[in-house]
């Protein structure tokens, strides 16, 4: 009997029944894989269960399992649940195994039992790294295989609490006529391992890998079975970095996790802030503090703009840690409604640390640390800055503006410029800054020209 087959794009996971150069829904590349379809036979059962009324559901509370790091446990929503299925992304290199390896070894110590999968490294690379990093909790148990058949039968054999597969693009099922990290292979393997996490109230956590774009790769469908989505950003040669959940069914998906990556590896930041206004340089133009929300938490940051004679007759634009079209758009104001002529000028916008924001409430920040460094004029020390600017040169209101300024006065500023639309919220509770409110742009600007 000939085989059924279709082609399944690997990046969105789109089928088609023929071969495609370039899918028609997400626009990858050479990314449709075959895959083949098996026929199901009808059963001719009819239904065995029947539905139940809302309120004649009991209520059942899981106790969390702590992985002995806070900002981890405070981005899963207080701990791991039981039988919960977690996937974590990020770049190579940015530290995923080693917060999974240390938040491994705390559960192990806590008396949990412990299993961590590899299909990338030996178990003498595994022991190497734990070794490394003090690594040595007696009931952290290490296997080192890409077959899912063994996995599930190594699970059932120990029955641990918390199981690490890293990662579920090396997993592959012998059944399954394709390569391991295709699209059937991730899928039906991370079914198989959906089934052993709920059936025996096992936590486990799947590192993924992701595409060049910063995606995670494989079909789509994958982040949709998982109950949580964890994304570990950051620049390789700096420091810090986030960790953030996007899709979470225990817990807020507007947390994050501060890290910083040391030399006995991953350190949590508990005051974020402090230590990204450590090194800031003193009396020089184009840099401003804006304070930042990232999750619910108030983060103050460091931006810095360099506006300087172009040298090879066509402007440079140039944005780090901030969307590049954001602020093409923003110098494009700043032309119009502050007369500025910089269609000849070199003009460059960095978040330093490494933190990428792409919050609206930076809007008015990139221009006062672009305007600053134009008129070499220089932003007093203790000044914030923060709104978010329209295309006619106004400044709007943006949330939280109460915890914003709230942090800045915990590290001692004393002035703030901010939309007038938000004053309403100190009107009753004004805290210990002086205010600048402001409607555009060139009411900021002489602030500080």
């Amino acid at each position: 009997m000939k085989q059924k087959i279709q082609y399944v794009c690997g990046e969105c996971g789109y089928k088609t029944s023929k071969w495609l150069g370039k899918c028609p829904d997400c626009g990858a590349w050479n990314s449709f894989e075959e895959e083949v379809l098996e026929k199901k036979k009808k059963t001719g059962r009819k239904a065995t269960k029947k539905a139940v009324g809302l309120s004649q559901i009991d209520e059942q509370h899981f106790g969390r399992i702590s992985t002995g790091n806070e900002e981890f446990d405070r981005v899963l929503g207080g701990g791991i649940t039981p039988g919960a299925m977690i996937l974590l992304g990020g770049d190579p290199g940015i530290g995923k195994s080693t917060l999974l390896l240390e938040s491994a070894n705390n559960i192990a110590a806590s008396g949990k039992k412990v299993l961590y999968v590899s299909g990338e490294e030996s178990l003498q690379q595994l022991k190497m790294r734990a070794k490394r990093m003090g690594v040595d909790a007696e009931d952290l148990l290490m296997l080192s295989e890409t077959e899912i058949d063994t996995v599930d039968g190594v699970i059932e054999e120990i029955s641990p609490d918390f199981v690490i597969i890293d990662s579920i693009q090396t997993m592959y099922s012998p059944e399954i006529p394709s390569t391991a990290g295709s699209v059937s292979q991730i899928r039906e393997n991370t079914n198989t391992l959906m089934q052993i996490a709920k059936k025996n109230d096992i936590a486990v956590v799947l590192v993924g890998h992701v595409t060049k774009e910063g995606n995670l790769a494989g079909p789509r469908v994958l982040e949709h079975i998982v109950d949580t989505v964890l994304y570990f950003e950051g620049e390789r040669h700096h420091p810090y970095r986030i960790l953030r959940a996007v899709k979470n069914r225990f817990g807020a998906t507007n947390e994050i996790g501060l890290f910083e990556m040391a030399e006995e590896g991953l350190v949590q930041v508990k005051d974020p802030s402090r230590l990204m206004l450590s090194s800031r340089p003193e009396n020089t133009s184009g840099s401003v503090i804006a304070p930042a929300i990232e999750g619910l938490r108030p983060l103050l940051l460091e931006l810095q703009g360099l506006v300087s004679d172009s040298s090879y007759g066509v402007a440079r634009r140039m944005a780090t840690g901030f969307d590049y079209n954001r602020m093409v758009l923003l110098i494009a104001i700043m032309e119009k409604r502050l007369g500025l002529s910089l269609k000849e000028m070199d003009c460059y916008s960095n978040i330093v640390g490494g933190i990428r924001s792409d919050e609206p409430a930076l809007d008015l920040a990139v221009i006062t640390a672009l305007y600053s460094s134009y008129r070499n004029t220089e932003v007093p020390a203790d000044m914030i800055v923060f709104g978010e600017v329209g295309l006619t040169g106004e400044v709007r209101q943006v949330q939280f503006a109460r915890k914003r300024v709230q942090e800045a006065v915990k590290l001692g500023f004393k002035r703030c410029i901010l939309p007038r639309g938000n004053m309403n919220e100190f009107e009753r509770n004004r805290p210990d800054i002086e205010f600048y409110p402001v409607e555009n742009i060139s009411q900021a600007m002489s602030i500080i020209a």
